[in-house]
């Protein structure tokens, strides 16, 4: 089921105000990500939001798509299920997620799932994670 306009606004502020809380030193570039729950009885559409956190080993930075899941899986558990996520970037320009992070956003969500970024021309984009990454790995059972 795709977010309302609603959801998309929450997820939106709450990316926004992670993005504040943002740990750039290095680039500069503040990231925060929201992402909206699958309601059960445990998590009840829940948004939760992370930020990036560089290090000085960029190996080690988090992004804050990864902060924001890891969040969530901290909070939840590991059952959780993303039904959209929403990425800020407070520097303009283009930020969608990177390949890293979309593997790991769909180890918690569908094909399916929504997800929302800032394009070039700061426009939301709204597209499917399938849109994104086509060619997932997957691991065979």
């Amino acid at each position: 089921m795709p977010p309302t306009e609603a959801e998309v606004a929450t997820l939106h502020q709450q990316a926004t105000e992670a993005a504040h809380n943002s740990y750039s030193p290095y680039s500069r570039f503040r990231v925060g990500a929201a992402v909206l729950l699958q309601a059960d009885q445990r998590q009840d559409g829940a948004v939760v939001a992370g930020t990036n956190v560089e290090n000085a080993s960029y190996r080690l930075t988090c992004c804050a798509e990864q902060s924001a899941i890891a969040a969530a899986v901290t909070l939840y558990g590991p059952q959780i299920r993303i039904r959209a996520i929403a990425v800020v970037s407070l520097n303009g320009g283009a930020c969608m997620p990177c390949g890293a992070c979309r593997q790991t956003i769909l180890e918690f969500s569908t094909p399916e799932t929504a997800v929302f970024y800032p394009s070039a021309t700061g426009e939301t984009v709204c597209t499917s994670l399938s849109a994104l990454l086509p060619d997932s790995f997957r691991l065979m059972p």
